[in-house]
């Protein structure tokens, strides 16, 4: 049980719920509201559906032995062009002049053009992935301003406060959104080849290109699945606040998706991948994140605090790391008997 690769992490994200429940009793509680449920669990899961989203297309593309850095950007350009599309060029209005599905067809089509331009610079031109997705890293940035023309654009327009901000069956809409793309991602992942070809381009590329895989067309695919992730991502960030910030909207969310994908159990050397393991350590981040903030720990030094966990977590998971420590607690000994060497608990 403990060599699984979901058993650590789900023992300290249970250690962090449980402190949690230390520092506020009622953090477990879950009440309804307004006809809704709401609870610090809800909150969690509420607020931790953009990194799930990301860190789902971030192991696959981690899987192939790649690397996305312009995630963070394409949630800012997703989110600013679907809010300038709806209602955010028009004015203080409560209606929009373009239908709702436009705004999210338009920012969702950015969204895998994004990957498919990764996807071609990593697969047909030959760049390195964190070079490739560097570049969009930075110049997405300056697109996302260059469509919010520097500013932060406000969306009225309600019914577009839904897809972040809004609830089904009790339960906030965000949820069943990320239910659903990793329903999609498992189904595809694990009930057709499409997941054995993608670890076995990870794990060795020539192999697979000699047994008929075509490598380059499954290192595409990943990174165009990455950036529609990331594009749903940017939906329901700027949904959720009702508005576009093409220079902060997603910052750094690059770096919480791959420690997420590390905790989970995913290797950064490709190959075998676990999208569950993916859910549970972007949840552990977004639970450090909620308990940090609760604890009244400075600002300065979250990111110290975070990083400390993610250690400890990879240490755990490093079965040459518990091999030492159960090696330094252990009192076995070797003498030699009759030029033979014995060792004695």
């Amino acid at each position: 049980m403990m060599k699984s690769k979901l058993f650590w992490p789900l023992v300290m994200l249970g250690l962090i719920l449980l402190l949690n429940l230390v520092i506020n009793p009622s953090f477990f509680v879950i009440e309804v509201r307004n006809g809704h449920l709401t609870g610090s669990l809800i909150n969690i899961l509420n607020r931790g559906a953009p990194l799930i989203l990301i860190s789902i297309g971030m192991t696959l593309v981690i899987a192939t032995k790649g690397i996305d850095l312009g995630v963070g950007s394409v949630i800012a350009m997703s989110g600013a062009i679907a809010a300038t599309v709806v209602g955010g060029s028009f004015g203080a209005s409560t209606d929009s002049l373009t239908p709702l599905f436009l705004a999210i067809l338009f920012a969702l089509m950015l969204a895998i053009v994004t990957g498919l331009w990764n996807g071609l610079l990593i697969s047909r031109l030959g760049i390195q992935p964190i070079v490739a997705t560097l570049i969009l890293m930075v110049a997405g940035r300056g697109i996302a301003q260059l469509i919010t023309n520097g500013q932060i654009t406000t969306v009225y327009y309600s019914p577009y406060s839904f897809i972040g901000g809004g609830y089904l069956f009790m339960l906030p809409f965000s949820i069943f959104i990320v239910l659903f793309v990793l329903f999609i991602a498992m189904y595809l992942t694990r009930k057709t080849a499409i997941g054995l070809f993608i670890e076995s381009v990870g794990g060795n590329p020539t192999a697979s290109r000699l047994a008929g895989i075509q490598s380059k067309n499954v290192i595409l695919m990943v990174y165009m699945f990455c950036g529609l992730c990331a594009g749903i991502a940017g939906l329901i960030l700027s949904s959720n606040v009702m508005s576009a910030d093409g220079n902060n909207a997603g910052l750094w969310y690059e770096l919480d998706a791959i420690l997420a994908v590390v905790i989970g159990g995913t290797s950064l050397m490709g190959g075998r991948f676990y999208l569950m393991g993916t859910v549970i350590g972007a949840l552990i981040i977004q639970s450090l994140t909620t308990t940090i903030y609760s604890i009244g720990v400075p600002a300065d030094i979250i990111l110290v605090v975070k990083a400390l966990v993610v250690l400890l977590v990879c240490l755990l998971q490093s079965p040459q790391f518990r091999e030492r420590v159960s090696s330094m607690f252990s009192r076995k000994k070797t003498v030699k008997n009759k030029g033979k060497e014995v060792t004695i608990t």
